[in-house]
């Protein structure tokens, strides 16, 4: 489809969105501010229980919170090489080449940007649309991730190499192994999560704002805002990537990279305000 201004298009976001008594004008709308710019979802306002039990298999650093999240928009895919090289061009974007390893760009995610990289895209194209662009917050993460699921993957208690792209030469819990593709794959090739996002496990761990903490403290922001700091050498990354196993790819998992750290594994998708 071609991108010619703002368009919208209604998506179902299926029964977890209803079951968990989220809703509201423009959920789960996609929409994108100018051609080639990344196509948003519109995700609901709701409350939610960040981390994961004590329960949940091969947990880490995941305390359990309720979490209450202001409507905002999370990106439909992660940011391709596309899009990246198009900041580029457009003078927007700075630093260390982006690599793609021989694997191809276009429509693949964008790979070995660091996190002031990445900030530099949702710079440029907040200044491109008139738009707040950034990055997520972790909570906003997960949430959107969940997508009113409490199990450790949006599709359920286990997950498999036919629903994401991750190393499943071991299974999780009672689900299978499967392929260890050792790669990135163009962005959507695996069925959406219920809000109709995609790749939100495995394919490119993906930059939040937050600075990254060992766990979570008791004042851990309970609005859906990022924990940041002036001097944040490293920040939270989420979802998990090709590379990893199935437990790094669950909804809950937390890992967090130097904020000068370029890697085949790490990416991003964008949000945006509601503005």
């Amino acid at each position: 489809m071609t991108l010619l201004g703002m368009f919208r298009v209604s998506a179902a976001v299926g029964m977890a969105l209803i079951a968990s008594g989220c809703g509201g004008p423009g959920a789960g709308e996609f929409f994108a501010d100018c051609e080639g710019c990344p196509v948003m979802v519109t995700i609901p306002a709701g409350q939610f229980t960040m981390g994961s039990p004590g329960t949940e298999l091969l947990r880490g650093l995941e305390t359990q919170h309720r979490v209450t999240v202001p409507s905002f928009a999370l990106g439909k895919y992660e940011v391709t090489f596309a899009q990246w090289d198009a900041c580029v061009a457009g003078g927007g974007c700075k630093g260390p080449a982006a690599l793609d390893e021989g694997w191809g760009r276009e429509s693949r995610p964008v790979i070995g940007v660091t996190w002031d990289m990445a900030k530099s895209y949702v710079d440029w194209l907040s200044q491109k649309t008139g738009k707040t662009y950034r990055l997520p917050s972790e909570s906003e993460w997960e949430y959107a991730a969940r997508a009113g699921n409490t199990m450790p993957f949006s599709f359920g208690a286990t997950i498999s190499t036919e629903q994401a792209n991750y190393n499943g030469s071991t299974a999780y819990g009672d689900g299978a192994a499967g392929a260890n593709r050792g790669r990135t794959l163009p962005v959507g090739s695996f069925p959406s999560n219920p809000f109709g996002l995609f790749d939100m496990h495995g394919s490119v761990s993906e930059w939040t704002e937050d600075c990254w903490q060992d766990g979570y403290a008791d004042d851990a922001p309970a609005n859906g805002a990022p924990i940041v700091s002036a001097e944040c050498g490293e920040h939270a990354i989420r979802g998990g990537s090709w590379e990893d196993p199935p437990e790094q790819i669950r909804a809950a998992a937390r890992q967090g990279a130097r904020r000068d750290q370029q890697s085949s594994t790490i990416g991003f998708r964008v949000a945006r305000s509601s503005n």
